[in-house]
């Protein structure tokens, strides 16, 4: 028999169904506030801890998230003691690393202790062996690119192959360019140099560089001489470091003087004339690299041919490479002041030889960098200084 759907059998049904759902949601809505009523201290000392809830897991995520990044600092083997200075100054330690040679003359580097997330600081001059320590440095930025460290700077407080910053002749390499490309490739976020023989070096790197002057350093041992200003005259040894001499000379307050010299081959210089009254006055002579000794020795004797009474030289890094340390002995100069971008052995040199640290002024700006302050505020006139 086939079951006949009348309309008002629909309307009935419909009707139906509408009521028992209404009771249905009706004795669940009344359960549910049953359930609520039932519970209600849960969710009041809920409620009541939902600060604290929030608050111990902010304190974690910003752990988590936000780490303490200490500052570490790394040596190569090229100037472990000038590290080993700034450390004390800082307050720090060295941090331990291998560095060895292989038989075949291969290096071997490794971190022997965590960076992760850390500021990394690895001090190394690139000087004598000029390529095994450059070499060594590239090594071991890799080595802590590889370690996960949050920044790697490399403080280079001697930039070798500076000289070489341009083509003087055709199919000449420009190294100061590709050292820069070097470091950059081998993973350095951040390059501190001091006095680099040329400014515009810093424009070869697509990184950060902070220039630094070893100027107060020199010219604070020389006033501790007690040399009466007005007796003072500062003596550019060529005419490319007339800019620098300037600079001394305004920070001694005495007048200016340049040698004239000419260059025939690579390391001979030859000085032939001098602008400017020397007669009866303590020269001061101001260079950022001693090499072989040649131009200022030959600038010392001109000066004391030309009636000097005392000669005194300045000069940040002491490379001294070849018959240097023979010349400057030997040379009519009273004293000779470098400072410690390169390491010498003292006992080998010459009584007129002296020393001065530059690892507090290196320590400052480790520090300021460290903590993204500014580093050319630790200089006076030398942070508009262009040296030419």
């Amino acid at each position: 028999m086939d079951l006949i759907l009348s309309p008002s059998f629909l309307l009935t049904n419909y009707f139906f169904r509408s009521f028992i759902i209404t009771k249905l949601k009706k004795i669940l809505w009344l359960k549910s506030i049953r359930f609520i009523i039932d519970h209600a201290d849960f969710y009041v000392e809920r409620i009541k801890n939902m600060t604290a809830i929030e608050e111990m897991t902010y304190t974690q995520l910003e752990r988590a998230i936000n780490p303490t990044h200490d500052i570490k600092l790394f040596s190569g083997r090229s100037n472990p003691k000038l590290a080993q200075e700034i450390a004390d100054y800082l307050g720090t330690t060295v941090g331990p690393m291998v560095i060895k040679n292989f038989a075949d003359g291969e290096l071997y580097v490794q971190v022997k202790e965590s960076v992760r997330g850390d500021d990394v600081f690895i001090i190394q001059p690139v000087c004598n062996p000029v390529n095994e320590n450059l070499m060594e440095l590239l090594i071991i930025i890799d080595a802590f690119k590889r370690a996960s460290a949050k920044t790697i700077t490399a403080v280079i407080p001697y930039y070798g192959y500076a000289r070489q910053d341009r083509k003087t002749s055709g199919r000449e390499a420009i190294t100061a360019k590709l050292v820069a490309d070097l470091l950059t490739t081998a993973g350095a976020d951040r390059v501190l140099a001091m006095d680099l023989h040329t400014g515009q070096i810093q424009g070869f790197f697509n990184i950060l560089v902070d220039h630094i002057f070893a100027t107060n350093v020199i010219v604070n041992y020389i006033k501790s001489l007690n040399i009466d200003p007005d007796d003072m005259v500062a003596v550019s040894p060529d005419m490319g470091g007339a800019n620098r001499t300037r600079h001394f000379a305004k920070k001694l307050d005495c007048p200016i003087a340049i040698i004239d010299k000419r260059r025939d081959k690579h390391n001979e210089a030859i000085a032939t004339n001098v602008i400017g009254d020397v007669e009866g006055k303590v020269c001061l002579m101001f260079d950022d690299i001693i090499d072989t000794a040649g131009t200022i020795c030959e600038a010392a004797k001109l000066l004391k041919s030309k009636g000097a009474k005392e000669i005194y030289v300045g000069a940040t890094h002491p490379v001294f490479s070849g018959p240097a340390v023979e010349r400057l002995g030997s040379a009519p100069i009273t004293q000779c002041i470098v400072t410690n971008t390169i390491p010498l052995d003292m006992s080998k040199m010459p009584s007129n030889i002296k020393q001065v640290s530059v690892a507090p002024l290196l320590a400052q700006a480790i520090s300021r960098i460290h903590d993204d302050e500014s580093v050319s505020s630790l200089f006076g006139f030398e942070k508009e200084m262009q040296v030419g």
